[in-house]
């Protein structure tokens, strides 16, 4: 017993001598989060940088416990909705397993020069992303000397990743989407008739009277409509429970305040950023409709939101049924909408490690 408690007191003295905080006293929670997430493994790799892309400065960053592991480059949403705000916290631990790239594409984020939005306005087009895309892929197989890497997009994005893993199937082990986006017009119509029908049971008169006065929504007689209702919709569908199965739009731009690689100059960019690429590429991706974009030479998963109505989960799965490639699967999230990654990052964590990284050896 005297040694036990002799033990025990030696330990709580070499705990007590530790500081509270290696950050200081007066460190923000953006300095604890830079100081949690601090990469010091000897293979590790831990590095933001512009690479010209597409003929302009398109930032990314790349983050990896050991830089060997296989490459996974994710394509953010939107369009202009970037991801690496919050991965500090969402995304982390991908990085034991994966070498994480964070890509702000063209028009979005980092990437983003408010004094070139004039003449960068003419270039954006899915068909420029796709290249970009492409473009940064070689970059990283030439950087890293990889042949393959793994693709994963979110909403918005999955409409690059679908284009790519067709057109370039020799750069992809394998292809991921969640929230995938397969029709507009009749994603969106789903998608409104759901949340209405949901105001409607609650008899919900202030939710009933707005979509009403938006209909028909979507409007395929007047595009612009549809961007000028979409706030008006987006409102309801969230509340609803169809963008966060919570119902409302769960905590991205509050875990963005304290993300340790922006500042919130940074931040008020990217609003104005997404704003940017919302009004440059709303009218192609309204026209936009991938659910003849079946077959595919490369493993496809899909990770979906049981409750997303932002993309159609009942046409992802009418979808994904028609899908012809060399291995596919569809994995649920039962307890998610359309944020995945917020709503259930354990879940999501081990389809990554457990189907998605055996697909790269």
């Amino acid at each position: 017993m005297i040694e036990i408690r002799a033990l025990t007191w030696i330990a709580s003295a070499c705990l007590l001598a530790l500081p509270l905080s290696s950050s200081g006293s007066d460190a923000t929670p953006n300095d604890v989060f830079r100081d949690i997430r601090k990469i010091t493994a000897e293979e590790g790799i831990e590095r933001e940088e512009r690479v010209v892309i597409g003929g302009i400065p398109q930032w990314i960053s790349i983050r990896s416990r050991d830089r060997r592991a296989p490459i996974l480059l994710i394509l953010h949403g939107g369009p202009g909705f970037t991801l690496s705000p919050v991965s500090h916290y969402y995304m982390r631990d991908w990085e034991e397993f994966f070498t994480v790239v964070q890509w702000d594409q063209r028009g979005a984020g980092k990437t983003y020069r408010s004094e070139e939005a004039e003449a960068l306005a003419r270039t954006m087009t899915i068909d420029r992303l796709v290249l970009d895309t492409e473009e940064l892929i070689e970059h990283l197989r030439k950087q890293f000397k990889r042949d393959r890497i793994v693709l994963m997009a979110h909403s918005f994005g999955t409409i690059l990743g679908v284009k790519l893993a067709q057109k370039r199937p020799d750069l992809l082990y394998a292809y991921v989407g969640m929230g995938q986006f397969v029709d507009f017009m009749r994603g969106e119509a789903l998608g409104y008739q759901a949340t209405l029908a949901d105001a409607r049971a609650e008899k919900n008169e202030e939710a009933i009277k707005e979509l009403e006065s938006i209909a028909p929504f979507p409007d395929p007689e007047h595009p612009k409509r549809n961007l000028e209702n979409l706030s008006a919709e987006r409102r309801w569908l969230a509340h609803y429970g169809g963008y966060f199965h919570g119902g409302g739009t769960g905590n991205h731009y509050a875990v963005a305040q304290l993300s340790p690689m922006h500042s919130a100059a940074d931040l008020k960019i990217r609003q104005e950023a997404h704003d940017f690429s919302v009004l440059a590429l709303w009218d192609e991706i309204g026209r936009l409709n991938l659910s003849d974009d079946i077959k595919f030479e490369v493993p496809i998963l899909i990770m979906q939101g049981r409750h997303d109505r932002g993309t159609s989960s009942a046409l992802v799965e009418e979808w994904y049924a028609a899908v012809n490639a060399p291995h596919k699967k569809l994995i649920w999230f039962d307890d998610s909408s359309h944020m995945v990654y917020e709503e259930e990052p354990g879940k999501l964590l081990v389809a990554l490690v457990n189907d998605v990284l055996p697909l790269t050896r």
